[in-house]
């Protein structure tokens, strides 16, 4: 599709090019995607199914643990399923609306997971620092009503970058060089002064990531402090490696995208395609190897998904 330059003409259709430069590659860059999404589909599924209906498996971390791999879900359910559209059928097409709706629901799907990792550290915190008190602080209400704060609070944060796009006039070009619509990746294409979109999406990300990391690492000090306060060795890795799972699950969430951002910023030199998939395997990863993550370092949920699977055998 040509892209349209017209002095006056605002665009409510746009082109999605899939990965910029290597057009001629996308059947076989689909292969190890539609994989991923496949094993991040079932293994979500599988992990939210253990946890509702399993009651031994009710407190407080696996429900935290649960909504983690709700918005997983979404993530990757927003994005993956268009890529492959694109790698396969060439349907890069998507209209200015869809276009925005999948902006607001993938940003506020991240900024939830971000809060939920945030959550995740408090809960282990309460349960070292606080073992006799654990279950009268994390009560089924109070976890109920973290969980709409953390939903109101990515979705509060976001809407406004909506009408920041709805105000924009997109003269310059209907084709994003992308997978999938990204705020700043639409707002560049516009013809309007964009200082308040730019602004705008620093702010959210310093109000909400950049302050959930810093959160995390004062529990993590925390935690630290009174496991070194033990007297016991074994008792103090029997601790530490409840937090295992969670510290990796952290790690694979924040790391590719301080990485991507970084690039983004500074990375004036890098191929656009570096860009995009270094984005893509910020969106694909976690989802993909969370529920791995938690199935090998887990006990519990491990002895779930060994009976699911052997309970014929058995």
């Amino acid at each position: 599709m040509a892209a349209l330059n017209h002095t006056g003409v605002s665009h409510t259709v746009f082109h999605l090019l899939g990965i910029p430069g290597l057009e001629d590659q996308h059947m076989w860059i689909s292969i190890p995607f539609f994989i991923s999404y496949t094993i991040a589909l079932l293994g979500n599924s599988l992990l939210i199914c253990i946890i509702l209906t399993k009651r031994s498996l009710r407190e407080p971390m696996y429900l935290f643990l649960c909504m983690l791999a709700g918005a997983d879900l979404v993530v990757s359910t927003c994005t993956v399923p268009q890529t492959l559209a694109i790698f396969w059928l060439r349907a890069g097409e998507i209209s200015l609306d869809r276009c925005i709706t999948q902006v607001f629901f993938l940003s506020s799907t991240f900024i939830s997971e971000s809060g939920i990792l945030l959550v995740m550290a408090f809960d282990r915190c309460i349960a070292i620092c606080y073992p006799l008190r654990y279950t009268t602080i994390l009560t089924h209400a109070l976890i109920r009503k973290i969980g709409v704060t953390i939903f109101l609070r990515s979705y509060s944060t976001i809407l406004p970058i909506v009408f920041l796009l709805k105000r924009l006039n997109f003269c310059r070009s209907n084709i994003l060089p992308n997978t999938a619509c990204k705020h700043i990746v639409l707002a560049h294409v516009s013809c309007d002064d964009i200082r308040v979109n730019i602004w705008y999406g620093f702010f959210v990300l310093m109000s909400t990531l950049v302050i959930d990391v810093v959160l995390i690492f004062i529990s993590y000090v925390l935690i630290l402090h009174a496991v070194f306060c033990i007297p016991t060795r074994d008792a103090r890795h029997k601790a530490l490696n409840t937090c295992g799972a969670h510290i990796c699950v952290i790690i694979l969430f924040y790391a590719p995208g301080i990485f991507s951002v970084l690039t983004q910023r500074f990375g004036h030199n890098i191929s656009p395609h570096i860009h995009v998939l270094l984005a893509i395997v910020y969106i694909l990863a976690p989802p993909m190897l969370n529920p791995i993550i938690y199935g090998v370092k887990t006990k519990q949920i491990r002895d779930q998904v060994v009976r699911v699977f052997f309970r014929k055998q058995k």
